[in-house]
This record gives structure tokens, sequence and C-alpha cells, in this order.
């Protein structure tokens, strides 16, 4: 007879579940989410965090990685985290939702228009995503296991939004805490609208932010979702987006991953309308001791759909980055137009990227390609610059902003264009 050995938890894991027994009984959400929570938390007793042996995190082994002991962080008092959360904020005129230490900081909100309902994540009609008890999901086990707060936003039909609405997501100061928070979006039939999922905290301080956001974009609808990531350098940032596309929808992306010690940002698109369009631009600047993750699945599930996939990356340093990129196209999905580029500039020799771009096709009339580029700067530009009385270092930081910022500069709004334009400049500055 064979005996299974029982797997060892890790610090990290035994932390986990040591929350959730702790506090199942105060977490937010109906019969429904309690039960998800439930099997979720299971489910990571079972699998456990990944390591290198799942294909999905080849190069991010988060079980070795992720080894500290957390606490779920507690509301904190509100005078204490007014400075921080308005610190944190963009320096553009938008609809601000403040978070702290993973808790909505209702006394803060804006007001948002009458075409925006708001409910908390505990009054939605939810349905938590669904998972199998994989280590491939761990972002999904986590975040339904131990969310505390978040919003839903209902945006209504034909509306058209002036000011984007802004999630602030601020840590503290306290040292090994976690926070996940969930958000549901609905931009509904022929509205307008822009997002900014803005996230940040502390340097020298240990701690833990796991976000997930279900955003759907309805027929004819047409929405923007940045993500501005700045959290401390010693911070973990586990974060997954999943996108519902409907007919004509239009959706654009913009991820901006300008800090964290450990960072993994998971999209996920369903594109299940025809006529969809789907834009995902990044920018991955990886530096110090830093490890950054962007891994994208997108599922082209019905015919004559677009998507286009741009991501430019800087590693110095000692940092490590890395691009999966997998699209997928569904038999029925004839006429689907879908490429994907990744390109790398390598500042340092201790710093490296791997890019993984992957095409899984079963129709076959297509447009599909993709590609994916590492390299230094290009001696010839460098020489032309410095021939012209610039100096070394002022030449090679104009020609990596010029090879970064065209993934923002075309936002329709020009003022969040310039924000985001500006945070990469600074993070540049920060790692001459």
């Amino acid at each position: 007879m064979n005996i299974e050995a029982a797997r060892l938890m890790t610090t990290a894991e035994t932390a986990f579940v040591d929350i959730f027994e702790a506090n199942e009984d105060h977490l937010p959400g109906d019969d429904t989410v309690k039960d998800a929570r439930i099997a979720a938390i299971a489910a990571l007793k079972h699998a456990g965090l990944p390591t290198r042996k799942v294909e999905a995190w080849h190069y991010t082994d988060l079980r070795r990685l992720l080894n500290t002991g957390y606490k779920l962080a507690e509301p904190p008092e509100f005078d204490d985290v007014k400075a921080d959360a308005r610190r944190l904020q963009l320096e553009v005129d938008t609809l601000k939702l403040p978070f702290a230490n993973g808790h909505f900081l209702k006394e803060m909100a804006d007001e948002l228009p009458a075409t925006v309902r708001i409910d908390p994540i505990a009054a939605c009609a939810f349905i938590p995503a669904p998972y199998e008890a994989d280590p491939s999901d761990a972002i999904i086990m986590l975040n339904t296991a131990l969310f505390s707060d978040g919003v839903c936003l209902h945006v209504a039909p034909d509306a058209k939004l002036p000011q984007p609405i802004e999630i602030d997501v601020a840590f503290s100061g306290d040292d090994k805490i976690m926070a996940a928070t969930r958000h549901r979006v609905e931009v509904n039939a022929g509205a307008e609208a822009t997002f900014v999922d803005r996230c940040g905290g502390p340097d020298r301080v240990q701690y833990l932010s796991c976000s997930m956001v279900e955003l759907t974009v309805a027929e004819n609808a047409k929405a923007t979702w940045i993500i501005s990531q700045e959290q401390g350098d010693l911070a973990t940032r586990l974060a997954r987006l999943n996108i519902t596309l409907k007919k004509n929808a239009q959706l654009t992306v913009v991820v901006v991953n300008a800090g964290g010690n450990l960072v993994r940002q998971e999209i996920n698109a369903d594109i299940i309308g025809e006529g969809a369009d789907l834009i995902i631009r990044g920018v991955n600047l990886v530096g110090g001791d830093s490890h950054v993750d962007v891994t994208t699945k997108l599922l082209h599930k019905v015919q004559n759909t677009t998507s286009t996939e741009t991501f430019r990356n800087v590693t110095t340093g000692r940092g490590s980055g890395v691009f999966q990129g997998m699209i997928g196209v569904a038999q029925p999905a004839q006429q689907t137009d879908a490429r994907m580029a990744c390109n790398t500039l390598i500042l340092s020799d201790d710093s490296g990227f791997s890019a993984k771009p992957e095409l899984e096709i079963f129709a076959d009339d297509v447009q599909c390609a993709h590609g994916a580029t590492v390299t230094d700067l290009d001696a010839t530009q460098l020489f032309y610059l410095k021939a012209r009385g610039i100096p070394e270092d002022k030449a090679r930081a104009l020609l990596v902003k010029a090879f970064l910022s065209e993934i923002v500069e075309d936002l329709d709004d020009d003022a969040l264009s310039e924000v985001l334009d500006h945070r990469i400049e600074r993070w540049l500055e920060a790692h001459d």
C-alpha cells in the first residue's frame, strides 16, 4: 500500500491559512462567497503556492520567493492615513476612491456622477471567478479566500464620464501585513469611461498587496483602464485583471510597473462579442533586486475581433523581468486580427528579461503575429547624440525615455499621458 506523505506548508502558506481561520466570520460576502472562500483556502492547502514546475509560473517561483509570514492589515486611523493616501494619488483631476491597507475610506471618497452607481463589494451580486485546485491559479485562490474590501461600479448605459475614476490602494508603514482587494466594474452599453487602478506604499517595509478586478465592457461601450503600480522596494504585488468584451466594445489597458520587489500582474481577457477591440500597452521598469512578471492570456472566441499588445521593458541593477503572452483563437473566431510585441532594453550585465510569446490558433482565416527583442541601447544613436555635444549619461537617458514614452503618449486624456510619462521619467532618474 502506498501512503502519500503530507505536504509541508511554507511560512507564507501557513500564515494565509491562519489569517483565514482567524477572520473567516468577519470577511465580507454572502453564503455563496463564503463557500467560495472555504473552497479557495482548501485548494491553497492542497496545491500550495506555485513553483517553477508549474508552467505558468516557470519564471517566478512564488513558493520560494514568497517566504514571509504575513498578518492581515487592520484599518488604519483616518488621520494617520490621510496624508499618505493623498500623496499616492495621481496629480490629475480624477474622482478618487481611496483605500488604505485594503479598506475603503468612504469619508475621503469623491462624489461620483449620478450615472455611476457604487456598491460595497459585499452588496454585489457577486460570483467569484472560477478556479481549480491548481497552483497556477494562486492569485485567484489567495484573493478569493482573503479579500477584505472593494467596490462595485456600474456605469449607466450611454453615459459619458467627464473625469477618470481613480481607485487608490495605499499601504501604511506597518511591516509584514497583507491586504487583498476585489473590485467589479461594469461599463454598460454605449457608455464611455476611464479608470485608474493606482497602488503604492512606502519603501523599506515588507507588505503584500493582492488585487483582483473583474471588468466588463458591454456592447458599443468604450473604456480605458490604467494600472499605475509603484509599490515600495520590499513589497510584493500579486494582481489579476479579468476582462470581458462584448459586441463592438473597445478597451485600452495601460500598465506601468515602476516599483515593488516582487510583482506578478496577470491580465486575462475573454473577447466574446463580434467587432470587439482590445489594446494593451505596458511599461515594465525593473531595477535594484526586483522581479516583475506580466502574464497575459487573450482569448478570441467569436469572429471579427482584434487585439494589439505591446510591452516595453527596461532592466538595470540586478533586476529580472518576465513577459508571458498567450493569444488564443477559437475555431469560430474567423477573421481575427491579433498582434503582440515585447521589446526590452538591458542596461546592466547583472539584470535580465525573459519573454515567452505564444499563439494558439484553431481558426484558419486569421492574421496573427508575435515578436520579442532584447537588446542594449543602439550604439549608432548614442554616438549621434554624443557627437552633437550631449554628455553620454544624458544621451542614454534620452534614448531610454524615447523608447518608453511611445507607450503612454497616445491616451485620449493628455493629462494622464503627461503624468504617466512623468512617473517613467522619475524612475529613470532614480536608476541612473
